[in-house]
């Protein structure tokens, strides 16, 4: 809500500076977001008359003037050059002095092409009030001669931008404002002083509101004669204009007027456009659209009716979209002599997201959909009627008014003991009484009850439900810088951090040691991702997405990961290592649930660029390895299986004892080239709550005596895995083994077609003496009778 200070202080002229008075609003909870002077400073510019225009000998594009400057010029013409296209004899405009500091030039008497000139008739430009040039400022023919330009004009002004939240609806008027500030400052309200309408004809419109929930109240007035040859004074055009509204003619900027004035939308009907208008007989029905239904906007857009939209509609047609905009086909233009003037209360309902969805807003839509004060439309009706009649002439019918079901406004309870404990200070009943009545607010002691007040709240205050709502109020007028600062005190102690649970901040430091970077992305995604990426054949449909790549609720970390990874290879940056810890959101029935996930990528060298070592390419068992770091001490097993995102010959499913944990593998060849990525990625993705649980780890005796290893070598089947092997071994193994791991694999000469050599290595040591050689021979027997009987194992030479 933007306006001029100047404006607001003819309703309430508190003692306070600009800034002061900007201060005091924000922390009242309207928030001021810009603060700006109507005109730069300049000074010497007065009101002038053009006396005479001669060609100038010299230049084709100059002209000599002969200007009135009135008494600031000692009551003499003064010469002066000009070069503007619209300059002529008759005219008054701005005239800088000699003398001058304008916003960007001084003015000084001089010499052009040999003609003396005096000063410089001045366009809107030269001033600082508009960016384009479009000659001279021309002013109105009664301006007075010679007075200062900037009191004229009342250019010594200040534009206000309130950023105001959608709570306060009762702020987008002047009114409204004016009110807030002597409840906030105990200033005196100087409040609009409407007189009703004298009618002077007997002519009205019959009014049929048959949707009465969606149009509780409606007035209407038929004016007759009126003339729209004439201008909009021009006080009224400075306040539209640093309102932020363009004119248009007298009629609709009236209407705009009493909008930013009191709050309340209005509109304007050209009465010979409505069917019956001409004659009287005419009839305004408030109903629903039907359907396939159009109506041009006065923004020219064309606009098919649905069944939901509220529309204005004489006998034949729709006239307006209601509480948005009007129709063009039944709008004021000039030619115009009878109006049918709506001031009208729309429930709040019926107009909130129309604008979203019909893709454009307007101040009416912005008003209505936010809540309009019901009290008061009746007087926005007089209001603008007399401002019509003042300028435009004409003769104003009696208001066809009908009224239904209104807004409840119900009491409400305030406490003051309640307040005292919500806002920690204690008021007493005369300090309340008294922000209440600063407030303007209906209320009433309540009988027998100390420290209760029954508070009915006002008709333009939609936001007042509750008593939490009322304290908010008595604070805000009391002054939220009056409430001293009052210090948490509470016991503290460290929490109980559980062994047996592995922090989410002790996984990113661990990652973060082995040279990843964490990142955070939307869990809203493309539905491609969750189709194709993460094999989501039903993935999870936002009703109101921010864009239409971020239409799905995510399923997988993966998507955003290699989002990522492109960002940074398009800025150049060859090596990537990044994690994700985060929820993702999968069905469950009819319910959905929110999985926690840690999810990592890498691409690149295996290590940065260095002397040390020669580069190689990350490759899946450096990641195999970030993700043993991340178990341990627990110790996951690795499975052949496929996902839609992973390569089919180099992916695996990790499991931590029965239950699976996540998966891991490179990028499948599909995704990289549609990716355009050089060279393959590795990705893995982990379910959280598997790897935040870990086992303590157990204290056992040292052995004192010597450690003893022995190699086994065997030749098997190309098909069987390693941790089957293992597995195996494992399940029977002596309590004197230690370990038994895999140290190497050989395919190649002197082994057969689909054969390959295993050597693992076994480590074997006891407590409470030293192995004997028999010992060891009968633990090694026992291992590789397992590998022969249930492998199909053979020793190799």
């Amino acid at each position: 809500m933007k306006f001029s200070e100047n404006w607001l202080r003819t309703f309430v002229d508190p003692a306070l500076s600009t800034r002061d008075l900007a201060h005091a609003l924000t922390m009242a909870g309207l928030e001021v977001e810009a603060i700006e002077p109507v005109a730069p400073a300049f000074n010497k510019v007065v009101v002038a008359e053009v006396l005479s225009v001669e060609k100038h000998p010299d230049a084709d594009h100059l002209k000599v003037c002969q200007v009135n400057a009135g008494s600031t010029a000692g009551n003499q013409p003064l010469q002066i050059v000009c070069g503007a296209m619209n300059v002529h004899a008759g005219i008054k405009v701005p005239c800088a002095l000699a003398g001058a500091q304008l916003p960007k030039v001084v003015i000084e008497q001089t010499r052009i092409r040999g003609v003396e000139s005096s000063g410089m008739l001045c366009s809107a430009r030269e001033l600082g009030l508009e960016e384009t040039e479009a000659g001279l400022l021309l002013l109105p023919g009664d301006a007075p001669t010679g007075v200062d330009f900037r009191d004229y004009y009342e250019l010594d002004d200040t534009l206000i931008t309130l950023k105001l939240t959608p709570n306060r609806a009762d702020c987008l008027g002047l009114s409204g404002i004016a009110r807030e500030v002597a409840a906030i400052t105990s200033g005196m309200l100087k409040p609009l002083e409407i007189e009703p309408v004298q009618d002077r004809i007997d002519e009205s419109l019959a009014v049929y509101v048959d949707a009465p929930d969606a149009c509780p109240l409606y007035c209407g007035r038929v004016v007759r004669e009126i003339s729209l040859d004439v201008s909009t004074p021009q006080w009224m055009i400075r306040r539209l204009e640093r309102s932020g509204i363009r004119t248009i003619n007298a009629v609709v900027d009236v209407t705009n007027y009493v909008m930013l004035e009191t709050g309340q939308p209005l509109h304007a009907f050209d009465l010979a456009r409505i069917t019956g208008g001409r004659t009287g007989a005419g009839a305004i029905h408030v109903r629903y659209a039907e359907s396939g239904e159009m109506l041009q906007l006065l923004n020219g857009e064309d606009l098919v009716l649905q069944p939901d939209m509220l529309v204005i509609a004489d006998e034949a047609r729709p006239l307006a979209l209601a509480g948005i905009m009007g129709g063009n086909e039944s709008g004021v233009q000039q030619g115009t002599t009878g109006l049918f003037l709506e001031s009208a209360f729309f429930s709040q309902e019926v107009i909130a997201g129309k604008s979203f969805r019909l893709g454009f807003s307007s101040d009416s839509a912005h008003r209505f959909e936010r809540g309009v004060d019901f009290a008061a439309t009746r007087n926005a009706m007089e209001r603008v009627t007399n401002l019509v009649l003042d300028i435009c002439g004409g003769k104003a019918g009696p208001i066809t008014e009908v009224r239904n079901k209104l807004p409840q406004r119900n009491p409400i309870d305030l406490r003051l003991e309640r307040s005292r404990r919500v806002l920690g200070i204690t008021l007493d009943e005369a300090t309340a009484a008294t922000l209440l009545r600063r407030l303007q607010f209906n209320f009433s002691a309540t009988a027998g009850v100390a420290g209760v007040f029954r508070v009915t709240p006002p008709s333009y205050r939609f936001d007042l439900a509750i008593e939490e709502d009322l304290i908010e109020e008595l604070a805000r007028i009391y002054g939220y810088n009056h409430i001293p600062a009052a210090f948490p005190h509470a016991k503290l102690g460290m929490l109980p951090a559980s062994e047996s649970v592995h922090a989410s901040p002790q996984l990113r430091q661990i990652l973060v040691g082995r040279d990843y970077q964490e990142v955070i992305n939307y869990a809203f995604v493309d539905v491609s991702w969750e189709l194709e990426l993460a094999g989501e054949k039903a993935p999870i449909a936002l009703k109101n997405p921010l864009s239409s790549q971020m239409g799905v609720m995510r399923s997988s970390l993966l998507g955003g990961l290699i989002s990522n990874l492109q960002f940074n290879l398009n800025r150049k940056q060859a090596r990537v290592r990044l994690f994700e810890i985060g929820c993702c959101f999968v069905r469950e029935g009819e319910t959905y649930a929110q999985p926690e996930k840690l999810a990592g990528l890498c691409y690149g060298d295996a290590v940065a660029e260095q002397w040390g070592m020669s580069a190689r390419r990350v490759d899946f068992y450096d990641v195999k390895a970030d993700i043993e770091a991340l178990f341990w001490p627990a110790l996951p097993n690795f499975e052949v299986v496929s996902h839609p995102t992973l390569h089919p010959g180099k992916s695996a499913r990790i499991r931590l004892g029965e239950r699976i944990a996540g998966y891991l593998g490179e990028l499948h060849p599909r995704w990289q080239q549609k990716l355009g990525l050089p060279d393959s990625a590795v990705l893995f993705e982990l379910d959280l709550d598997i790897l935040l649980t870990r086992k303590l780890p157990m204290a056992a005796e040292i052995s004192k005596f010597p450690l003893i290893r022995r190699d086994i070598a065997v030749v098997v089947e190309e098909d069987i895995t390693v941790q089957a092997m293992l597995d195996g071994m494992q399940a029977e193994k002596s309590p004197t083994i230690l370990e038994i791991s895999l140290f190497d694999v050989y395919r190649g000469k002197g082994m057969e077609n689909g054969e390959k050599s295993l050597a693992f290595r076994v480590l074997l040591q006891d407590t409470q003496k030293t192995l004997t050689d028999a010992e060891v021979d009968l633990v090694m027997t026992k291992l590789i009778n397992i590998l022969e009987n249930q492998f199909g194992a053979r020793l190799r030479n």
